[in-house]
């Protein structure tokens, strides 16, 4: 893994696990920030109809594009043998190069009429970006895997960089073009990052990749055939699920009701993603030699255990102050997302536990397992919100959609740490224990919000929390660290 200089490669922590993490995290936080500042400028240059055509476009892309491998590619890091693993990367181009042409036949067949049912008629114009766009989507997610399997999270960090700093160029620079600049931008990332990684994935690896025949490809399919048979519906179910509920929020009680939703699950999942997603990559390829060696179980535990810690007081303030806190923060009328956001918290707590752990599924072998859950949760999710619009009312639609779904990521928790071979203390303890201490931490804001006082009073309260949080964080990562 190549550092700018032996000055940042002593900044980095000794623990091997958490150090690839802090790479990963660093990539992942420059890209997030460059999309961030760049915000206010591109919705100066563009107008809400361009965004709402690149939302329905990138919709699509990600839907194409995560079943694009038919999730061989997940499979990359698994086989100890170098050669197999070089035959799964190979069938996964393979398969995004078929998925991606088969796309283009509906949408160049029956496009306008596509882009009619989705309410956005201009896409008719741009659908010819559609497989091309999923084509780099699904050869970057494949060689993401082949990165993840040799360990070199300082590239695919740089990668993470270079989407979206070409992302925004394009995007600002092509303004007077109209909505095709932001299409071609969110192309434009997945290709560089895809040219980026091949060079430094594929190009040390070509007289392997050479050797490969139709007999080794076809072997790979059979041996790991549980991947496209269950794997695939399962990323599917999962990317419909995430995209789903903002749209059925606004078709069921407006706008209004989705903007609030959006704005309390991006405030309270993007920094969860942004760690939980690092941590993820680095365990699935910590965890197949983990399986391999017998200490699996262990492993588990200790990354639940680490994650617990982390998660859990953000949830614990949000169920204490969060109206009050959206309020101050963003502005009074925003008050009823800190709502929102109260009854998102636990299930968001257990999405970013449990998700980095779910690539268990794949390295045990278990994607049937995978699949049921995330159709279960699928389910689960437009039961509640038809519910709460039975009922007519978009909280019961928040509360029931929220608690549905954080039952289910419980349920997937605790048999993903028993499928590790871990008792079921270990499902429990970790988040008693980091519950105990968030209260303990947050316990100033609680007191803030049982006792009525002014606002400059409770937001002295507000910022011991916080200072006491922080000082909880650095102990744990001064521990980390070693």
């Amino acid at each position: 893994m190549m550092l700018a200089s032996p000055f940042l490669r002593r900044m980095l922590p000794r623990n091997r696990f958490v150090r690839n993490v802090s790479v990963l995290v660093g990539g992942t936080a420059g890209a997030q920030a460059a999309a961030v500042l760049a915000a206010p400028l591109l919705t100066r240059l563009y107008t809400p109809q361009d965004f709402g055509l690149l939302a329905v476009f990138a919709a699509l892309l990600s839907l194409i594009s995560v079943i694009a491998g038919l999730r061989y590619e997940t499979a990359i890091p698994l086989p100890e043998d170098g050669a197999e693993a070089a035959a799964l990367a190979a069938l996964g181009l393979l398969c995004v190069a078929l998925v991606s042409a088969l796309s283009a036949i509906p949408i160049f067949l029956y496009g306008t009429e596509i882009a009619a049912w989705l309410n956005t008629p201009r896409l008719a114009d741009y659908f010819y970006l559609v497989p091309l766009g999923a084509l780099l989507a699904g050869c970057y997610s494949v060689l993401n895997f082949c990165a993840i399997r040799s360990r070199e999270f300082g590239p695919l960090a740089k990668t993470k960089l270079g989407q979206s700093a070409i992302a925004v160029l394009i995007q600002l620079a092509g303004a007077p073009f109209g909505a095709l600049a932001l299409l071609l931008g969110q192309m434009a990332g997945q290709g560089a990052g895809a040219v980026s990684l091949a060079a430094r994935v594929l190009r040390p690896r070509r007289s392997r990749l050479r050797a490969i025949g139709w007999r080794s490809l076809a072997q790979a399919a059979r041996r790991y055939r549980q991947f496209p048979l269950f794997a695939t519906w399962g990323a599917l179910f999962n990317t419909a699920g995430s995209q789903l509920p903002a749209v059925l929020f606004a078709a069921l009680f407006g706008p209004a009701a989705a903007g609030l939703y959006i704005l309390a699950n991006r405030v309270l999942a993007m920094p969860m993603q942004l760690l939980g997603q690092a941590i993820g990559n680095v365990f699935v390829s910590d965890a197949a030699v983990a399986r391999r060696e017998g200490r699996l179980a262990r492993l588990t535990a200790d990354i639940h255990y680490r994650l617990a810690q982390i998660g859990m007081p953000p949830m614990v303030v949000l169920l204490a102050a969060g109206p009050q806190l959206f309020a101050l923060v963003f502005g009074e009328q925003w008050r009823a997302a800190g709502v929102y956001a109260q009854w998102l918290a636990p299930w968001l707590y257990l999405v970013f536990v449990t998700s980095p752990l779910s690539s268990l599924f794949a390295v045990l072998e278990r994607q049937a397992a995978g699949m049921l859950f995330q159709g279960l949760l699928l389910s689960v999710r437009v039961a509640a919100i038809a519910f709460g619009a039975w009922a007519g009312d978009v909280m019961t639609a928040v509360a029931w959609f929220a608690t549905g779904s954080a039952l289910c990521w419980f349920a997937c928790l605790a048999w993903l740490v028993r499928a590790s071979g871990n008792a079921w203390r270990v499902v429990w303890q970790p988040t008693v224990g980091a519950l105990a201490w968030a209260a303990a931490l947050a316990s100033p804001l609680i007191a803030g919000a049982a006792w009525p006082m002014g606002r400059a009073q409770w937001v002295l309260f507000a910022a011991a929390t916080v200072l006491l949080i922080a000082a909880r964080y650095a102990f744990l990562m001064r521990r980390a660290w070693r």
